[in-house]
């Protein structure tokens, strides 16, 4: 990395201050350093009359536990030292930002303040970024003054299992992961061509024809071989109940996503009368090689893009509308995700029904008639009172008039949605897809690209075409993870870390705080953070020799 040596020089410059360099990612909006330590230890207890802290407590008690092998007592009564405090103040007027908080350390007494319960949760990060990564029995805390909050209100993850099932652990990890870096969103894509991973009660062959491919493609598509291995999985609705608690424990919304409609080969293989041509066998890509019969409908054991995609009959509409109502009992969130993205238009051209279709609603194309669709399926989710969310393909055609766009395909989809005063999400690949390399030399396959830590850090989200009401609409960003190359946990951590690390930072922290050698040097503490909680992550940024090619 290009700005490395320069890190280390401002890192060892730190050392040798008389002040203690405070490492916190993302960067707080304001932190004074002060004189003096205070020393926590399993004698330290944490006061609070509140059982609505309990959420804040129990995560810093969990983490404690788990990485320096003692708890905390928790206490009513007020103490004059060794203690730590959590108080929600919500007549301080100076807290004005959702999700602020202040944190105060001195050598007494450790103090978290917000108007909100998530921003003691906030606080509570912050905090156990302040511990050392070595652990010990007395755990030495700088003094410090930090007043902080978010920049942007949607600061998320993605997480995809359709192409590869991770397991229920690795999902709450995950989790974890978000919240450890405060972040409040995890986008979970729960159905693609290669699997369907959520219980769906009223159409059982979801989970027992869908949720399984007779393969997977070896290397890079289309694939040296098939590996001949049944894969797959699903989450049942009893496990993403108990997901969607755990995750708004630390104050995430978990937004579901089913795709439509397009990438809906898994479905379709369990339902053929989805399709527009029920009787015709799943199309296998070119040089492609595949296990199992082919006769009929089948899952996909490699990947892209196929045009075997939802037909837009009553019956589909149907089908759909039955499966959102599970989804809405399983998901509290304001959002219900419906994809939109990469659906070719083959089948609906070929297909008499669409065709009449057209005619019949005054349609110019298939294009519109894709808006067709997702107009419907929207004013369904409206009437249950939630929101879709898109990719940015949703545009075509015509928005549908509540719909928030999250754009991918660079940010040209963002500006537009934000132009005609919708909101906006971004997730365009150059700047947030986990998937791609950080390497140029990367020692396992990955999907292809190039995405160094830098041009993380660097991306801004708020375009420059965009007036100040305008910007108004972006609400935030996500790091999206595409797991065609991600078979395991292991490998996920290896994809994300530390480019989430460098991600949070853009969401949090104000754009006049972005520093990329101050980061680069606040990095190496995280690193050994990331040792602590033994994640695998990728050494690319510890090369001091760059390996990019201008």
């Amino acid at each position: 990395m290009k700005h490395f040596c320069l890190a280390i020089g401002v890192l060892l410059m730190q050392m040798h201050s008389k002040s203690q360099k405070i490492n916190i990612i993302p960067e707080p909006v304001d932190v004074i350093v002060k004189t003096g330590t205070f020393s926590l230890s399993s004698s330290t207890v944490i006061l609070t009359d509140d059982k609505k802290q309990h959420n804040s407590v129990e995560f810093f008690n969990d983490y404690l536990n788990k990485f320096y092998n003692f708890k905390l007592k928790k206490s009513t009564s007020s103490k004059k030292r060794n203690y730590i405090s959590l108080s929600i103040d919500s007549l301080n007027k100076s807290f004005v930002n959702d999700g602020q908080y202040s944190l105060s350390v001195t050598k007494d007494e450790i103090k978290i303040t917000a108007n909100s319960y998530k921003g003691i949760f906030y606080g509570i990060q912050s905090l156990i970024q302040l511990l050392p990564t070595q652990p010990a029995k007395f755990l030495s805390i700088p003094s410090v003054a930090i007043n902080d909050y978010p920049r942007f209100k949607y600061r998320g993850m993605h997480l995809d299992v359709g192409r590869h099932f991770l397991p229920l652990a690795f999902i709450k990890k995950y989790i974890d992961f978000i919240a450890l870096h405060k972040m409040n969103t995890f986008h979970w894509h729960l159905t693609e061509d290669q699997g369907w991973r959520i219980e769906i009660k009223r159409y059982p062959k979801l989970t027992s024809v869908a949720a399984f491919r007779n393969g997977t493609i070896i290397g890079h598509h289309p694939g040296t071989g098939n590996d001949s291995l049944q894969h797959g999985g699903f989450y049942t609705q009893n496990e993403i109940k108990d997901v969607v608690k755990y995750a708004s424990s630390r104050f995430i919304d978990v937004i579901p996503e089913i795709e439509l409609p397009g990438h809906s080969s898994a479905a379709i293989a369990a339902y053929p009368e989805l399709s527009c041509f029920p009787n015709e066998p799943t199309v296998v890509k070119s040089k492609v090689s595949w296990n199992g019969p082919i006769r009929g409908k089948e899952v996909q054991q490699s990947w892209g893009v196929y045009p075997d995609v939802f037909c837009p009959t009553e019956n589909t509409f149907t089908f759909l509308e039955h499966v959102l109502d599970e989804v809405i009992q399983l998901f509290p969130s304001q959002y219900i995700h419906i994809g939109g993205d990469e659906s070719p238009k083959e089948s609906w051209k070929r297909s008499a029904f669409c065709q009449q279709l057209i005619k019949e609603k005054g349609l110019k194309d298939e294009h519109e008639l894709q808006s067709y669709f997702i107009h419907r399926i929207e004013k369904y989710l409206n009437s249950k009172g939630r929101q879709i969310i898109g990719w940015d393909e949703i545009l075509e055609g015509g928005l549908a008039p509540n719909a928030t766009v999250m754009s991918w395909r660079g940010e040209e989809g963002g500006i537009a949605a934000a132009k005609q005063h919708h909101n906006v999400i971004m997730t365009p690949g150059k700047y947030v897809y986990f998937d791609h390399s950080q390497s140029r030399t990367e020692d396992s396959a990955t999907i292809g690209g190039y995405l160094p830590l830098e041009t993380v850090y660097n991306y801004e989200p708020i375009p420059k075409e965009l007036s100040a009401e305008e910007s108004d609409f972006i609400l935030g960003a996500q790091g999206n993870v595409w797991t065609e190359y991600m078979k395991s946990p292991s490998k996920v951590e290896y994809m994300i870390f530390p480019r989430m690390s460098a991600l949070s930072e853009v969401l949090w922290s104000p754009k006049v705080k972005k520093n990329l050698v101050d980061f680069e040097a606040r990095l190496q503490t995280q690193f050994s953070r990331y040792d602590l909680w033994k994640v695998n992550y990728s050494k690319a940024p510890l090369n001091i020799q760059p390996d990019i090619k201008k």
